[in-house]
């Protein structure tokens, strides 16, 4: 991912709300399966890492990311941005060149 591409995918979940939140259970794999999910629909989703999570959030970037094959777009403090690209027919962003 370029640093275009990525400038581009942050401006647009600067609008968003966390549609989850990580709490003191940390990452389950329903969690995983349901975030899975919400890529597969959306493409671009925010991921809130609530206080009494004990977990480093760019850790739990890293760790969702690679399950569910998506790139981590940015984390701001509890905060994470997720991408993974859509199937071709089901593409919603079009990420800069």
């Amino acid at each position: 991912m370029t640093s275009k591409q990525r400038a581009y995918l942050k401006s647009l979940a600067m609008t968003m709300d966390p549609i989850f939140q990580i709490g003191k259970a940390s990452l389950t794999p329903e969690n995983t399966k349901a975030i899975a999910e919400a890529l597969e629909a959306r493409e671009l989703i925010k991921i809130s890492v609530l206080q009494n999570c004990m977990d480093d959030p760019k850790e739990l970037a890293q760790m969702v990311a690679e399950r569910t094959k998506s790139q981590v777009v940015q984390v701001i403090g509890k905060k994470i941005v997720l991408y993974k690209e859509g199937k071709e027919n089901k593409k919603k962003i079009m990420l800069p060149k």
